[in-house]
């Protein structure tokens, strides 16, 4: 076994060098197709107010409600573990982390709504509500008020209301260069796109403005909200959704599943019409595997069942949520839509559950990996890829604490986002 090994090989270099050749356009595409999870934060929610509803108030109020709500419904740990189902190792944490994120940052994402939630009075009314949606937004960013990530959804690229939704897009973003720029944590979303066609006309409206505004090109990104049964299917077989994604030029930077308008695309009755459905299932599966690897995030959609009411009333909608979210997270969906306030005890119970409870197997197994230690399991790079981001995202949202995870993994910050975004070759080199 330690003898030298004298090596000998059959075949030019030549060859290693043409099939190289050969294969450079596809190498190309590759990294150009498919570049990665982008490394950054992804919220766990989206939060939906309508344009003519929101103001500088909404989300500490979003907030100061849920708290509400606990303190009616679930007035301690045990209370609302009881409704959960939490383990009594869990409680008391969960419970605690739960009430501090709602005091301050109860919306990690705030999407001012111009479409099927805007009840506004015709185009004045609009251009009004979308000019001054944008000086809120500019104002909360610049004091410290706001969600890490706001923005918009105006209508969508259909003939009936094409005008109108670029018309709310360029007051609300030429609003926002106005008072200081483009915020960092800028998002739109373009709903109930049917065809590629639709995405290229949107990416050409964001090129349009900016350049009039002398923007570095592809400043303006945007999330695809699916919501047609011809955004999964096309008329030829194909996945129109991955078309989609290459139609928007780099800038998709999320899809989102529309729980209702795609269940009655498929004529689901409204008693069904759920995340959990069937066919909810198949178009989120589709999403996923289109966007899989391209840096495009796939989130869930919303429940519409609402905790309001009477506290077994109450009880029984944050059970339904807290069990959407969960089974929603174990099926890689880590984003959801929040109709309420009252959604946000259960959307932050479920996803800190989620990583608490996996946190010390997780890091065990990654600082394992990284030490070359063995174990009870075989990891690979792959494996140890989902580690990391599994940890990456419970530190994001404040499930995690950094301290307890430098305690358990031995890894810095740096070292857990080396393994979670690993060079192509780095993940591929020993994978099985």
């Amino acid at each position: 076994m330690g003898q030298q090994e004298q090596v000998t090989t059959s075949l030019a270099g030549a060859v290693s060098e043409d099939i190289s050749a050969s294969l450079a356009a596809v190498d190309a595409e590759l990294d150009r197709r498919y570049p990665g999870d982008p490394g950054t934060r992804q919220p766990v929610h989206t939060v939906y107010v309508p344009g003519d509803l929101f103001d500088a108030g909404t989300i500490r109020s979003w907030g100061d409600q849920a708290l509400a709500a606990l303190d009616e419904h679930a007035p301690d740990a045990g209370a609302f573990a009881r409704v959960l189902g939490l383990a009594d190792d869990l409680a008391e944490d969960v419970y605690a982390r739960v009430r501090t994120k709602l005091e301050r940052e109860p919306v990690e994402d705030l999407r001012v709504d111009f479409e099927d939630g805007y009840g506004g009075a015709g185009d004045a009314a609009e251009d009004r509500d979308a000019a001054g949606a944008a000086r809120i937004v500019a104002e909360a960013y610049a004091d410290g008020t706001a969600a890490p990530y706001t923005g918009i959804r105006m209508k969508c690229m259909e003939a009936a209301v094409r005008d109108r939704g670029i018309r709310t897009t360029d007051v609300f973003l030429t609003g926002l260069m106005e008072h200081g720029g483009l915020p960092e944590g800028l998002v739109l979303t373009l709903p109930k796109v049917t065809y590629p066609e639709q995405v290229t006309a949107f990416v050409r409206l964001l090129e349009a403005f900016e350049k009039t505004h002398g923007l570095d090109a592809g400043r303006l990104g945007f999330e695809i909200q699916i919501e047609t049964s011809q955004a999964i299917l096309a008329a030829d077989g194909t996945a129109t959704v991955a078309r989609m994604i290459g139609a928007a030029e780099g800038r998709a930077t999320g899809l989102h599943y529309g729980t209702f308008d795609y269940s009655a695309c498929l004529g689901v009755s409204a008693a069904y019409q759920a995340s959990d459905h069937p066919a909810a299932d198949h178009a989120k599966a589709i999403m996923q595997v289109a966007a899989a690897g391209t840096g495009v995030r796939v989130s869930d959609g919303s429940t519409n069942v609402l905790p309001v009411g009477p506290t077994a009333q109450v009880h029984e909608a944050w059970k339904l949520h807290y069990g959407l979210t969960r089974r929603a997270l174990a099926r890689a969906y880590y984003q959801g839509w929040d109709m309420h306030p009252g959604h946000l005890p259960t959307r932050y119970a479920a996803v800190f559950a989620f990583y608490r409870e996996g946190f010390e197997t997780a890091a065990r197994r990654l600082a394992a990996y990284a030490n070359h230690a063995g174990g009870d399991v075989m990891d690979e790079p792959a494996t140890a890829k989902a580690l990391a981001s599994y940890l990456l995202r419970g530190l994001r949202c404040g499930a995690l604490d950094a301290p307890e995870v430098d305690a358990l993994t031995g890894l810095t910050r740096a070292d857990l986002d080396r393994f979670a975004s690993p060079r192509r070759g780095d993940l591929t080199a020993n994978a099985g």
